[in-house]
C-alpha cells in the first residue's frame, strides 16, 4: 500500500479481501484446548481427534466436531500410517500390586477353534488381588460394544473396580470402551506395545484356561464350548488351588478379605444359557450328537 499509494480500502478491494482482515491479526481464545489436545495426543499416539474428543470432555471441555477436527487438523494431529514391522513406542508407568478386591482388574483375549476350524475368542476379566475369574465368555466375534456390555453386567454384580489393565487391542482402544470408562468414570491403563508381561494376571490365566480345559477338549459347538468354559471357571474359583494365595481357592481369598461377596457372573451378558443346559454343568460332555442351532459349524 505504501508503495503505490492505496488506501487500505482500495488495496483489499483489488486483492479480494475484507478490509477488516487488515485492520487487526486474529487472536486465538483457544490456546488452553490445544494445549490439552496436543498432550492426550502426545499419549495416545494412534487416536484420531474422535476418541481425543472423548477424552477432552472428561475434562468438561466441550465442542462440536467440526470445530475439533479443525483444531486437530491445525496442530498436525493426525495418526500417521504404520509401515513395516511394528515397534515399541513407549513405555508406561508401572502397576502397584493390589491389595483389595475390585482394586484392578485385568482384561485379555484368549482364542480356540471348533472342531470344524470355526475360530472363536474368550473374554477373560481377571481380579488381581484374589485371582477371581469375574468372566470367561466365549463367543464370535467380541467388539468393543460387547466387551462394554460384559463389564457392566460384572459392575451390577460386583461393583465398579478403580483400573482396568489391557493391552491396546482394537476392540479395547474401540469408541465404545472409552465411552464406557467416561460413564463410569473406572480408570483404564493400557499396557506398552509388545509388552504382554505387563498383564500378567491375565496373561498366566489364560496360560491356565488353555493347558487345563482348551487343550483338553474338541468342541464341536460353540454352546457346547461355552458350558465347558463355564464349568472349568467354577472349578478354579471354587475348588483349585492357588499357589501364589497360600493353597488358597481365589473364592477363599476374597472371603479373607472381609468383603463376602460373590460378584462372579455365571456365563455371558448376551448369550445366557437356556433351562436346559442348566443341568449340563455337571455332566461330562459326549460327541458325536447333531450339531446345536446358532453355534455349530456348517458343512
Amino acid at each position: 500500500m505504501s508503495k503505490w499509494a492505496m488506501s487500505q480500502r482500495r488495496a483489499a478491494r483489488l486483492a479480494g479481501c475484507d478490509a477488516k482482515t487488515l485492520r487487526r491479526s486474529p487472536k486465538r481464545r483457544d490456546e488452553a484446548i490445544r494445549e490439552r489436545l496436543r498432550y492426550h495426543a502426545a499419549e495416545r499416539r494412534r487416536f484420531g481427534y474422535r476418541r481425543l474428543g472423548l477424552l477432552l470432555a472428561r475434562e468438561k471441555i466441550a465442542m462440536n466436531h467440526k470445530r475439533l477436527y479443525r483444531l486437530y487438523t491445525e496442530e498436525g494431529l493426525a495418526v500417521r500410517r504404520r509401515r513395516g514391522r511394528k515397534r515399541a513406542t513407549g513405555t508406561r508407568a508401572p502397576l502397584v500390586v493390589p491389595t483389595r478386591p475390585n482394586e484392578r482388574w485385568s482384561l485379555d483375549f484368549a482364542a480356540d477353534t471348533l472342531r470344524c476350524g470355526r475360530r472363536f475368542r474368550i473374554l477373560v476379566v481377571i481380579d488381581d488381588a484374589t485371582r477371581e475369574c469375574l468372566a470367561a465368555v466365549p463367543d464370535t466375534p467380541i467388539g468393543g460394544v460387547r466387551v462394554a456390555r460384559e463389564l457392566d453386567a460384572i459392575v451390577r454384580k460386583r461393583g465398579r473396580p478403580k483400573t482396568i489393565v489391557s493391552d491396546n487391542g482394537t476392540e479395547l482402544t474401540s469408541r465404545a470402551v472409552l465411552g464406557w470408562t467416561n460413564a463410569t468414570g473406572v480408570g483404564w491403563h493400557y499396557i506398552a506395545p509388545g509388552k504382554p508381561q505387563q498383564n500378567a494376571f491375565a496373561e498366566s490365566f489364560i496360560g491356565r484356561l488353555r493347558d487345563e480345559c482348551l487343550n483338553e477338549e474338541v468342541f464341536d459347538t460353540l454352546a457346547e464350548a461355552r458350558r465347558s468354559i463355564a464349568r472349568w471357571r467354577r472349578d478354579y474359583n471354587d475348588t483349585r488351588p492357588h499357589t501364589s494365595l497360600g493353597g488358597k481357592t481365589p473364592a477363599e481369598a476374597a472371603r479373607s478379605f472381609g468383603d463376602g461377596r460373590p460378584g462372579l457372573v455365571d456365563g455371558p451378558a448376551a448369550h445366557p444359557l437356556g433351562q436346559g443346559d442348566a443341568h449340563a454343568h455337571g455332566e461330562q460332555r459326549h460327541h458325536g450328537h447333531a450339531p446345536e442351532r446358532g453355534g455349530a459349524c456348517r458343512p
